[in-house]
C-alpha cells in the first residue's frame, strides 16, 4: 500500500503544485473549511500524484489573523489525515532573522516557537510530545537531496506569531533572543495538530524578506508573494525526489 503525503503551500508557493498529476480538486468550503482571503492562497485541496507519490496538496491555508480560531486554522490537517495522509510537508513564506539567510533562499525547520498564544489541542488534557516535531531523519534526507541538486538550504528555528501586522524591530530582537532564525504567521499550529495525529513532519520556510530593523529590510506582502514565487521553482524537483523516497 502506498503512503500518502500531504503538502501545505504558503504565500506565493502555489507553483509547487504544477507537477502534480491532478485526479480531483476539493474547495475548502466543500471540505468544511473556511475560505482563505489572503492573496497567494488558492483555498483548495488537490489530490493526485507527484512522481511516484500519492499526494494531497493544500493550496493555501487559513490564519488566526483572519479571525479564525486554532481549530479552524488546523482543520485542513485533520481533513488530510482523514484522506490517509501520514506524512506532511509544511511550507511557508517567512522573514529571515539571520543576515546570512538572504531573501529568496530556503530554510529547513529544525524546531519551532509557538508564540500565537493558542493551540488546536485546547479543551482537554491533550499532552503531545513536541520534542521531535520535525522528523530528524527526514531533515537529513532532504538536506542531502538539496545539496546534490545545488540548492542552498539553511536550517533553524521558526517562530510563529499571530499577525497580521509585521513585527516591530523590538519584536524581531525579542524573537531572535528566544532563538528564532525565521518568523511568520502560520505553520506552528498545524505542526502541533499533525503531531497529535501521529503524522510525521518536514517543514520548509521560503525566506522572502529580512525582519524589521535589519539592514535592507522591506516589508510588503506583494513582495513576499513575488519572492516566494521565484524561489518555489528550485524546490519542486527536490520535493518530488523526497516524496518518491517515501512512496512505498
Amino acid at each position: 500500500m502506498k503512503r500518502m503525503t500531504g503538502l501545505v503551500l504558503g504565500s506565493g508557493l502555489d507553483s509547487l503544485v504544477e507537477k502534480v498529476e491532478v485526479k480531483e480538486t476539493v474547495a475548502f468550503a466543500e471540505a468544511g473549511l473556511p475560505a482563505s482571503g489572503v492573496p497567494g492562497h488558492q483555498g483548495q485541496f488537490v489530490i493526485g500524484t507527484l512522481g511516484k507519490s500519492e499526494v494531497v496538496v493544500m493550496r493555501g491555508r487559513v490564519h488566526l489573523y483572519e479571525g479564525h480560531d486554532a481549530k479552524a486554522v488546523t482543520a485542513g490537517v485533520r481533513w488530510m489525515a482523514g484522506q490517509g495522509v501520514d506524512s506532511l510537508v509544511l511550507t511557508n513564506a517567512a522573514g529571515s532573522l539571520q543576515e546570512e539567510l538572504r531573501p529568496g533562499t530556503w530554510m529547513i525547520l529544525d524546531d519551532q516557537l509557538n508564540l500565537t498564544g493558542t493551540s488546536p489541542l485546547e479543551g482537554g488534557a491533550n499532552f503531545v510530545d513536541m520534542s521531535d516535531a520535525y522528523d530528524i531523519d527526514w531533515r537529513e534526507e532532504f538536506l542531502a537531496i538539496c545539496e546534490a541538486r545545488g540548492i542552498a538550504m539553511g536550517r533553524g528555528v521558526y517562530a510563529g506569531l499571530r499577525g497580521p501586522q509585521y513585527e516591530t524591530p523590538a519584536e524581531v530582537r525579542m524573537v531572535r533572543g528566544l532563538g528564532a532564525d525565521a518568523v511568520g504567521m502560520s505553520t506552528v499550529l498545524e505542526a502541533i495538530q499533525a503531531r497529535a495525529l501521529g503524522i510525521r513532519l518536514l517543514g520548509l520556510s521560503c525566506l522572502t524578506n529580512l525582519g524589521a530593523g535589519m539592514p535592507g529590510a522591506e516589508l510588503d506582502h506583494g513582495d513576499v508573494v513575488a519572492v516566494a514565487g521565484k524561489a518555489a521553482d528550485a524546490m519542486i524537483g527536490a520535493l518530488e525526489a523526497w516524496a518518491d523516497g517515501h512512496s512505498s
